[in-house]
């Protein structure tokens, strides 16, 4: 899904529906401005269940990672970014980090991130899928709606025009 306008042209028209993300995430991914349906993951150092999501067909959604803010080790990288498009991810927002950038900014897939940082995560099994979570200030449900361009990610529980 393209977005259909601004971030900050959402929050004037919305400023009920429409919550905006604390400026913490840098930008990735070829995409630079990107939308869709959320899909959630929550996990701490451990990618096993991003991995899962991106395998599986996305149908145009983005998925919300909340990592805890670890910056100790990448939840995402070459790899998971690869699947992520092949299956039609339009996006992932990651509250942790991310590896192999410059082969991330070749693919058309919108990617934010808190950081880069080399090491993998471990694969434990661990973590939950299409589940509440809350970073950087707002809240993110499976289904809701999440717009990402250069001035932020901003969230509404449905799609907003």
């Amino acid at each position: 899904m393209n977005v259909s306008k601004a971030t900050a042209d959402l929050c004037d028209a919305h400023p009920d529906a429409a919550q905006a993300c604390e400026p913490v995430f840098l930008l990735f991914g070829g995409r630079r401005a990107f939308s869709g349906p959320v899909s959630t993951v929550r996990c701490f150092e451990d990618n096993s269940r991003v991995k899962e999501a991106v395998e599986s067909p996305g149908d145009g959604r983005v998925l919300v990672v909340d990592g805890g803010g670890s910056r100790r080790c990448a939840l995402f990288g070459g790899n998971l970014g690869v699947a992520a498009v092949k299956n039609g991810w339009a996006g992932v927002i990651i509250n942790g980090c991310i590896r192999d950038s410059v082969e991330l900014d070749q693919l058309d897939l919108g990617i934010r991130a808190l950081g880069t940082m080399p090491l993998r995560s471990v694969k434990r099994g661990e973590g939950e899928r299409d589940v509440p979570v809350r970073l950087a200030g707002a809240s993110f449900r499976p289904g809701d709606f999440v717009y990402a361009d250069d001035d932020g990610v901003v969230v509404a529980h449905g799609p907003l025009a």
